[in-house]
């Protein structure tokens, strides 16, 4: 297996593909989010009137933007890191801890995610969950689908980081 080949540099890069794409578009949500929020507090102070619909949608929005975009802003090193070594190491030594913190913490916490989230979405489906309030948006089942899809989105920018380091490692450099 050739870790240098250009086969796995496109198929990086086609991953890598995915979570842009899918980035750039939830990242719309964002403007959606505040105007609603912005309806939602105009109505409820000015008007008087107040909407569960709304504010949940505020949440469903809200949740849709930071689950699956999670592989985006990992994609783009824009993720929390504890830095406390990483900014000051060489290129060789971030792709080391790149390979080894994907192999050995982001995989493993996305496996065990998804495993015990698994039922809990799929019985959320059985039922077809709905909001807890009745006026509320009925498609819990909806959001807690987010979950798997959240666990494979970051999975395939696992997957590109830890090729992106080991072609590193064998001494290739990122190309476009």
């Amino acid at each position: 297996m050739n870790l240098s080949s250009t086969k796995w540099a496109a198929f990086g890069r086609q991953l890598n593909n995915v979570n842009t794409q899918v980035g750039e578009k939830i990242a719309c949500l964002c403007i959606v989010m505040v105007v609603i929020q912005f309806v939602v507090v105009l109505f409820r102070y000015v008007f008087g009137f107040g909407s569960v619909f709304f504010q949940e949608s505020i949440l469903y929005l809200h949740a849709t933007v930071f689950l699956c975009g999670a592989g985006y802003t990992l994609l783009h090193d824009a993720h929390v890191r504890v830095d406390a070594f990483y900014h000051s190491s060489s290129c060789r030594t971030k792709a080391w801890i790149n390979l080894l913190g994907c192999c050995f913490f982001l995989l493993p916490f996305i496996a065990v995610l998804f495993i015990y989230s698994w039922p809990y979405v799929l019985a959320s489906w059985r039922v077809l969950e709905g909001s807890r309030e009745t006026t509320g948006i009925p498609a819990v089942f909806l959001l807690k689908t987010l979950i798997p899809i959240y666990c494979f989105l970051l999975t395939l920018q696992a997957i590109s980081m830890a090729i992106d380091a080991l072609r590193q490692l064998c001494g290739e450099t990122n190309d476009a």
